[in-house]
């Protein structure tokens, strides 16, 4: 490993991107504890404490920005919410499925609209944001015309992080190596690591039969690891053969090959998307708080309704299971065509044996890969609600970095070196990972 990372910083070109990632996940953690004037970090522990464990995820996936009140407090939320907008609203507005469709022009317009989206998103969760820190009484001006410039300072120094987040995620993707947002969860997450293990030995030090919890919690962890690298190493390969055809005195073709199907194809995506739609109604409880003894209809129905949607609740625990399978098929339904590639096999001469082309190959690829899609599915709701059973379980650790968080980082750090080592391949390297 160590040879390959020496051989990777030897080849000018892609030590200036390594070098690029290092720096901005650099900024990403000096920006986590920048201070927001006017701001008392030191009373916003209770938002998270006080908030239920998914606040504590989102403020791990931060890097402990969220807790802090700090530069980076909204992290990478407004733009995936943003994204699922505008995905959703591809499919339901004819002029952004034509974008769509126009190729790399499209996207570039459709990315534009999203970071638009985007700020919009930033504004209106920096504001909520605000709002709770003042009921806090963590905000150091409140009334006057110097509230309203506090006011004002908040929100908008909220919504720059959130937009400096997105911009170098986008230059990550463009310069560096690695998916920008991921690399910059990947980077939040590993932060946050030794402050969570700290405090499960705290816990287990005022309880010590903890320690045997621990115990089992470690050797999970480690069955998770290796259970996640075998699912996402996981494909159905479906058998392709190519006609042979006569060019010039040349015979080329023939050849037997085979079409990938990834069970976990869209990664870790779906479980982000679910996450951020089961926030909202913590995002609502920021902008007004729940009644404590809530009197006539509208009242009752909007406690029951924060209260349903409490992570300890086991209806919360059904809808995230659900909204991921939901998700996952709905984002693999974008990422894969089975009539496009059912086109492209028919245009290159190729065909799966025992199957016609055209209409049936494609039909036969979308039933394929409508039984991937469900394994894929379950395989990540398994991993996403594993925090909630464990928390549920074992009450007393608190352990906020379940399934999602491992998932994450077993992700970005196989398509990093995937990534790395097509780079090195390239260049008639050995591969990173030999």
């Amino acid at each position: 490993m160590f040879s390959a990372i020496r051989n990777a910083f030897a080849m000018p070109e892609l030590r200036r991107k390594i070098i690029f990632t290092l720096v901005m996940v650099l900024i990403f953690r000096m920006g986590c504890y920048v201070p927001v004037p006017f701001l008392d970090p030191s009373m916003l522990a209770n938002l998270i404490e006080g908030s239920g464990s998914v606040m504590n995820i989102m403020d791990t996936f931060s890097g402990g920005a969220l807790s802090q009140g700090s530069f980076f407090a909204l992290s990478y939320q407004p733009y995936i919410n943003a994204s699922i907008v505008m995905q959703l609203l591809t499919y339901a507005l004819p002029v952004l499925e034509n974008l769509q469709k126009e190729g790399e022009t499209g996207q570039k317009k459709i990315q534009r609209i999203t970071n638009f989206v985007s700020l919009g998103i930033a504004l209106a969760m920096s504001y909520a944001y605000y709002a709770t820190v003042r009921n806090l009484g963590a905000v150091q001006y409140t009334e006057g015309f110097a509230g309203v410039f506090t006011a004002i300072i908040i929100i908008l120094t909220f919504t720059a992080g959130a937009q400096l987040i997105t911009w170098m995620g986008n230059q990550i993707n463009a310069r560096g190596i690695g998916q920008g947002i991921s690399v910059l969860l990947f980077a939040g997450i590993v932060s946050r690591g030794p402050s969570v293990v700290w405090n499960m030995f705290v816990a287990a030090a005022a309880t010590p039969t903890l320690y045997i919890a621990i115990f089992f919690v470690v050797v999970f962890f480690v069955f998770m690891i290796g259970f996640i690298v075998f699912m996402n190493e996981s494909e159905r390969r479906i058998p392709v053969q190519y006609a042979k055809r006569v060019v010039g005195r040349k015979q080329i073709g023939g050849q037997n090959s085979y079409l990938p199907i990834k069970i976990a194809m869209s990664g870790v995506m779906p479980i982000i998307f679910a996450m951020s739609v089961m926030a909202l109604p913590s995002t609502l409880e920021m902008f007004r708080a729940p009644a404590a003894q809530p009197v006539g209809f509208w009242q009752n129905f909007y406690a029951g309704f924060i209260n349903f949607f409490k992570y300890t609740s086991p209806w919360y625990a059904l809808i995230y299971f659900l909204l991921i399978i939901a998700f996952n098929f709905f984002y693999v339904s974008m990422q894969f065509d089975p009539v496009k590639l059912s086109n492209q096999l028919r245009n290159s001469n190729g065909g799966i044996p025992g199957i016609r082309p055209g209409k049936p190959t494609a039909d036969y690829i979308r039933k394929v890969m409508n039984k991937i899609t469900i394994v894929g599915a379950f395989f990540l709701g398994v991993i996403a609600i594993v925090p909630i059973l464990s928390n549920l379980f074992i009450s007393g650790l608190n352990v906020a970095m379940g399934g999602t968080t491992v998932l994450i980082l077993v992700s970005v750090v196989l398509e990093t070196g995937r990534t790395l080592q097509s780079q090195m391949m390239m260049r008639h390297h050995r591969g990173f990972l030999e």
